[in-house]
């Protein structure tokens, strides 16, 4: 034995890394070849050989029925090598009207039944395609999709079928493999087709939009879907659950209510169901049954459940839907294999996969019959030259000594191809007659026009698209099909924003990223000059830079400095104190790594006749229509095309009623210009240039879209100093020039910050850099001339600046509390209202903040430009 391993090499294996790869090859193996379905063609590789085979067998929709147990043994003897009774199976499946939306196998026989009765054996029951079958086949001869060696590498078989109709999405799939499964329910044909006709015409339609074509899955056994969330849910993400039951009617005999089941959920079997509602009714868990009983025939299904006389049907059938499978949920997982790959697809992925086979299978179809052609071409072609020279060639063909001389003399003589002499020697005499040279002229003709047309194909995507669109109106035309599944609302699912009260909410950011929403009324007005009250806990490295107030119910438009947009609602965001430090917003939307929120903007409604005006810190403008983020996917969309070392400094709204854009720099400059200067771009544009600056290091800092020249603006510098300006006051320019000064700047002002339009029904909220905020009537701050610097509106402290500005809703009254605790209520004119006093108990007294009086200094006045 010790010689037994002489000169011989031993490798050591490591048996956890010898199990792992064994494990995953078994796993990859059970995923791709046998479990799961492919996305293009949505079967899996035994439906996929079961076709083939019965393809190569020529048992058509018009042939006579096989034997399954011959389709069986040439399955397994040539494509799967697996046992005989999975495949048989599967062949069954495909037969049975109960399980396929669309059967691809016509079956003659026992195939079945909902009642749960097996098939009987395949030496008994008999098979072929259906029509609907041939179409998932047609063309698979002129080379249009692969073929890949059979498991013992003796034969061919392809990967996957040219099909001409979505059969995953038809039919439906389930499949469990390792660590993950699918379950694809079945659709109705119309429907589909429908939804794929669309997409031809709109590439980048979202799954909202393709539901107005596809209502939901649409089972075999019909049912009755209830609620449409788990329907949304799944088309958008791959995932969702739906609520399918029982469909019944109710019938009166006598003073007694009979409940009668006329459909049934999806995989339900219908002896189990009647044997369990039986038993329920014996144990009196469901009163008020006092029969049941099975009168289906060939017509349909109808189960009859008879209730006792002072039963109502109403609770019968809740109890029912509840205890039963009379309502059964389904999960839907629509994963499928695409490229050798499992992948979870929405569904406007998957009608895309669909629709790129079907124009790969076109395009090869195309070439495979353009060769063709032209190699037929090619022998008419000579042809036509010996008939024009038959004379001739009859005399080369009798004084050659054999067949290749003969064909050797007639290329050298006439410049023929071996192809094309070697057909002169095929010709019959019978071609010499004056009909058969006509006959030879007229297919010749015949093939230069094919030729054209299949060249035209292949250089046009508007031809390709028009074929496919015209083999899917003939399907539709051929194989359409009523609905069978019903779907009803349910009330169960109360969209979520209508249980929220729609009021305003005050929505701040920080610089590293965290986000809140506080009722506004848990700030109170100061008088002007206030030192302010903590707005958000912050730390040491990060400070507020953004804030705004917008309704619960309106929908948020995130756009970063990246120029990407995302779409969140402001119910959505955490509501917290008026202290909490707030939830990251990575949280909740999908942002990119170094990616910064530079703008959150609400908005009611996504009007074709608004836009969405974009400015970069580099003066670059850009004006897109509102109703292209309509439809904002999960990780948001290009709003525009930014220059290197660009970003986005703020978006504005623009409506019909906007005359003029306004950009503002930090050195104090103002351009001001009419919107029509800009038209509208798609999202994947860069845009045009705004503002040029007088200095190399000046920046946007704050852009505004304006209505018209009675407008005020109000301007607000890093030491809180501000002031209201007339639009009319900054003169209107072109587009692209350098404005006009909007502040004078001094080391008492600071650098501009930015601007708001004043609004008489609108307090002014500033921030700080350490997170104070506080709030100003605008009306309090005085007017000024356009080069001038203003009025102190906040005090900051010496290593504190203003950070960000914006408008909120104003308030009727201003509130604080005396010496004893007791809230003191004043008018706009600073008159005490009331006093109410404060019950100890109660833990709703308000915060107060600190206030000062604010200077009126008017700072040093500026020449004008």
């Amino acid at each position: 034995m010790e010689n037994l391993f002489e000169n011989q090499d031993i490798i050591d294996i490591n048996i956890e890394d010898s199990v792992k790869a064994s494990y995953l090859d078994y796993s990859m193996s059970v995923i791709i070849g046998r479990a799961l379905p492919d996305a293009k063609d949505g079967l899996k590789p035994v439906h996929r050989r079961i076709l083939f085979a019965m393809h190569d067998l020529n048992i058509t929709s018009k042939s006579a029925y096989k034997k399954s147990a011959r389709i069986v043994g040439d399955v397994i003897g040539k494509y799967h090598p697996h046992g005989d009774t999975s495949v048989y199976d599967a062949l069954v499946r495909m037969a049975q009207n109960f399980s396929m939306r669309a059967p691809l196998v016509d079956g003659q026989g026992n195939f079945g039944s909902v009642d749960g009765d097996s098939a009987a054996a395949m030496r008994y029951t008999e098979a072929r395609m259906t029509k609907i079958a041939e179409e998932v086949l047609r063309d698979l001869d002129k080379d249009t999709v692969n073929f890949t060696p059979n498991y013992d590498d003796t034969m061919r078989e392809p990967s996957v079928l040219p099909t001409r109709i979505p059969t995953l999405l038809l039919n439906g799939s389930e499949g469990i493999a390792v660590g993950m499964a699918t379950k694809i329910p079945p659709h109705n044909i119309n429907e589909l087709l429908n939804a794929v006709l669309y997409t031809i015409d709109n590439p980048d339609a979202t799954a909202d939009e393709l539901m107005q074509f596809i209502q939901g899955p649409d089972f075999p056994t019909g049912g009755t879907i209830f609620g449409r969330r788990g329907i949304i849910d799944a088309y958008n993400t791959g995932r969702g659950r739906v609520r399918i039951r029982a469909k019944h009617h109710i019938e009166t005999r006598g003073k007694k209510e009979i409940i009668v089941l006329d459909e049934l959920p999806y995989q339900v079997n219908k002896a189990r169901l009647i044997e369990l509602i039986a038993n329920l009714a014996k144990d009196k868990q469901i009163d008020g049954i006092s029969e049941v009983r099975d009168e289906s025939d060939r017509e349909g299904i109808r189960v009859v459940i008879e209730l006792k006389k002072d039963a109502m049907s109403e609770i019968v059938l809740n109890n029912l839907y509840k205890s039963t499978p009379m309502e059964t949920t389904f999960g839907i997982i629509l994963l499928a294999v695409f490229n050798k790959e499992p992948k979870v697809f929405t569904l406007p992925q998957l009608l895309t996969v669909f629709l790129s086979h079907r124009k790969t299978v076109i395009i090869r179809r195309t070439i495979f019959d353009l060769e063709k052609a032209k190699a037929r071409a090619h022998i008419l072609e000579g042809l036509k030259i010996a008939l024009d020279n038959i004379d001739e060639v009859v005399k080369i063909i009798r004084a050659s000594a054999n067949d290749q001389e003969a064909k050797d003399s007639l290329q050298n003589r006439f410049g023929l191809s071996p192809i094309q002499s070697q057909a002169i020697l095929d010709m019959r005499l019978g071609r010499l007659t004056g009909l058969q040279r006509d006959k030879l002229e007229a297919e010749y003709q015949e093939l230069m026009i094919l030729i054209a047309e299949l060249e035209a194909i292949l250089k046009s995507e508007e031809k390709l698209n028009e074929i496919i669109k015209e083999e899917l109106t003939d399907i539709q035309e051929r194989f359409s099909s009523d609905r069978r599944t019903d779907i009803e609302d349910s009330y169960d699912e109360i969209d979520i924003e209508d249980l929220i009260p729609n009021e305003p909410m005050v929505v701040t950011i920080t610089h590293n990223g965290y986000v809140k929403r506080v009722p506004i009324k848990s700030y109170e007005k100061q008088r002007r000059g206030g030192k302010g009250k903590v707005a958000v806990t912050t730390h040491d490295d990060d400070f507020i830079e953004k804030f705004f107030v917008s309704n619960t119910h309106d929908t948020l438009m995130f756009v970063t400095n990246m120029g990407q947009l995302y779409w969140l609602k402001v119910y959505k965001i955490p509501e917290g104190s008026r202290t909490a430090k707030g939830k990251a917003v990575v949280n909740l939307i999908n942002l990119r790594p170094d990616e910064k929120i530079m703008e959150i903007i609400p908005t009611p409604d996504f009007d074709e006749s608004k836009s969405l005006v974009f400015f970069t810190r580099n003066g670059i403008i850009k004006r897109t229509s509102l109703s292209e983020f309509s439809n904002i996917r999960s990780n948001g969309v290009r709003a525009i095309v930014l220059d290197d070392l660009d970003e986005i400094v703020t978006a504005k709204i623009a409506d019909v009623e906007t005359q003029y854009l306004m950009i503002f720099t930090s050195m104090g400059q103002c351009i001001r210009f009419e919107i029509e200067k800009t038209r509208d771009q798609g999202r994947s544009t860069r845009g045009v240039r705004g503002i040029k600056f007088k200095h190399d290091i000046d920046f946007v800092v704050d852009a505004d879209v304006v209505n018209n020249e009675e407008q005020e603006l109000l301007t607000v510098s890093e030491k809180g100093i501000g002031k209201r300006t007339t639009v009319e006051e900054y003169r209107l320019t072109n587009r692209a020039g350098s404005g006009v000064i909007s502040m004078k700047l001094s080391p008492k002002t600071g650098n501009v910050v930015g601007e708001v339009l004043v609004d008489d029904t609108q307090d002014l909220m500033l921030l700080t850099s350490i997170g104070k905020m506080i709030r100003v009537d605008m009306q309090s701050i005085r007017k000024a001339g356009r080069n001038t610097a203003g009025v102190i509106i906040v005090n900051v402290d010496k290593n504190d600046k203003v950070v960000s500005i914006a408008k909120c809703p104003k308030e009727d009254e201003e509130i604080e509390l005396d010496e004893n605790g007791n809230i003191i209520r004043y008018t706009e004119d600073g008159e005490v209202l009331e006093s109410i006093s404060i019950d100890p108990e109660s833990n709703k007294t308000p915060t107060l903040l600190d206030t000062l009086d604010g200077e009126e200094d008017n700072l040093e006045k500026g020449e004008d430009e």
